[in-house]
């Protein structure tokens, strides 16, 4: 899932927010944000979704499947 957690920093990077902007936005942690970001936790599809929303992206753009 790396390539995934690349986009979501630099989409994130791209507008300007801090990990701490984004996760007040998604009402979670930093924490959570940096362990998506880093590939240590997969959002749950309600939270990705609503990371896809905020970002105005579809979630396909951000998040996939790892290639096996």
């Amino acid at each position: 899932m790396a390539e995934t957690t690349s986009i979501l920093r630099a989409l994130r990077t791209e507008r300007g927010w801090s990990q701490a902007t984004l996760a007040e936005e998604l009402g979670v942690s930093r924490q959570t944000v940096n362990a998506i970001e880093t590939g240590k936790f997969d959002p749950s599809l309600p939270l990705a979704l609503r990371i896809a929303q905020l970002l105005d992206l579809p979630v396909e753009e951000i998040f996939a499947l790892a290639d096996r």
